[in-house]
């Protein structure tokens, strides 16, 4: 079969190699020219390359490189890839569940997702991905690092990661089957917590449940919700659209502009809130991006959420997949996507209402202190029956966390990876909610505050 195309090219590239005196424009007889440039290159390969590589090999190596050199996320997809994406989409696939770009020749980390062996490892949005197995990922293309990094289920690779701060360090990772669940949810006393890990064909039925689940749970004493779109990579379109109707009564969401005019787009959200109007904060940082960052600057547009955490990854661009006749498929980026108001993040991202880095939360024991009621001669007060309240005697704890602006530092040794000194699961914590999760520690104090006011103002 290799042999049948090969010969197929050849006979296109002796075609090429005709005199072009009879083309009628002088557009069409550069392109021409190109393609007959294109012929001479690929038949000097076949005949003088140290090694014989095979016509598939050098087709598919020149389409992906025809693609990659337009933009970082335009690629062209195997057969194989092709339907790795399409079962990811569904929400599972197999692999490390780590969200890649390509940057400078290096494969940079997007962001990690929850639950998977990249998180578990401790792997942080912002990593270089230096070496796959002690192979230089300089001269591989992202598709090329992306196959390496797959593999059977329970086998493993180890990584060398570049973190800022640190000196560059090994991480042996375990394959594994990556089961997505795309939305997660819990109940915080009185506000409703929900993680929006990626944006897959479940999410806007996974939210429609967790809300639905919070309500009932919470009743009347809801204060708000408080949406995690933190180290979320993106994902499906309609699905981004559907998570910010599911928040808004109407306007537009979202507008895509191609390179042509009939190609613009522009997504309006239909009536209904699920949120009945409350007060909703949403959280970002630099590993939310593309579908996520559509949802956060329509919610932000709008005056819906208020956003909180730190700048988004800044991708404004709309990839299409186009299958191909040999059920691989390109992966294109055909448009720019535009916020409600008319801007653009790409390059940019979207910036925060409010900026709070992540910090880790300490309990420091303060001094004791002497009271008003420790003072001779104290006045009493006329609510407790004349009678002096007793002085504390024991310290009171005090919560002191680190400025807004302060930014986390790994006290990673050089070559000792982040989760065996622990700083890996603290961060898979703080992905999740948990219990040292600053940023959210502030969003829920927020919309208590809003509650607070609002109440006030009510009486």
């Amino acid at each position: 079969m290799t042999r049948k195309f090969g010969l197929i090219v050849v006979a296109v590239s002796a075609l090429l190699l005709t005199p072009l005196t009879l083309m009628g424009e002088e557009g069409d007889s550069d392109t021409y020219r190109q393609l007959n440039l294109f012929g001479e290159v690929f038949e000097r390969v076949r005949a003088d390359y140290v090694e014989e590589p095979t016509d598939k090999q050098l087709i598919e190596s020149a389409i992906n490189g025809m693609l990659t050199s337009l933009d970082p996320h335009s690629s062209y997809l195997n057969p194989d890839n092709f339907r790795d994406m399409q079962v990811q989409t569904r929400g599972e696939f197999g692999g490390l569940g780590i969200e890649v770009t390509m940057e400078n020749g290096f494969v940079k980390v997007v962001s990690p997702i929850d639950d998977t062996p990249a998180a578990r490892a401790g792997i942080k949005p912002g990593d270089v991905i230096t070496h796959l197995d002690g192979e230089s990922v300089l001269g591989m293309t992202l598709q090329d690092a992306v196959d390496k990094m797959r593999g059977p289920v329970d086998t493993d690779i180890k990584l060398t990661v570049a973190r800022e701060g640190v000196e560059p360090f090994d991480l042996t990772l375990t394959r594994a089957i990556v089961k997505i669940q795309s939305v997660r949810y819990e109940v915080m006393d009185d506000v409703g917590y929900i993680r929006i890990t990626t944006f897959n064909e479940q999410t806007d039925t996974g939210l429609d449940s967790a809300i639905s689940d919070i309500k009932s749970k919470v009743g009347s004493k809801l204060k708000g919700y408080v949406v995690d779109l933190r180290n979320n990579p993106g994902g499906l379109l309609d699905q981004a659209v559907a998570v910010s109707d599911a928040f808004l009564d109407k306007g537009e969401i979202v507008s895509t502009r191609g390179r042509k005019q009939e190609m613009a787009q522009r997504f309006n959200a239909r009536a209904g809130d699920l949120a009945d109007g409350m007060p909703i904060v949403v959280l970002i940082n630099g590993g939310s991006a593309s579908a996520s960052e559509i949802v956060a600057g329509a919610l932000q547009d709008h005056h819906r959420a208020i956003l909180m955490g730190t700048p988004s990854f800044g991708k404004g661009s709309v990839q299409t997949i186009i299958p191909l006749s040999n059920k691989g498929a390109m992966r294109l980026t055909t448009a720019r996507y535009y916020t409600p108001s008319g801007h653009s993040i790409q390059n940019l991202g979207i910036n925060p209402d409010i900026e709070v880095a992540q910090a880790k939360i300490e309990v420091v024991e303060t001094p004791l202190r002497r009271r008003e009621a420790d003072l001779p001669g104290a006045l009493s007060n006329p609510e407790t029956d004349g009678k002096t309240p007793e002085a504390e005697t024991k310290p009171a704890p005090e919560s002191k966390a680190p400025a807004d602006k302060s930014k986390p530092v790994s006290n990673a040794k050089p070559g000792e990876t982040p989760k065996e000194n622990g700083e890996g699961a603290e961060e898979a914590a703080l992905q999740m909610g948990g219990p040292n999760d600053y940023q959210l520690s502030r969003a829920v104090d927020l919309l208590r505050g809003l509650a607070l006011m609002k109440q006030r103002a009510a009486n």
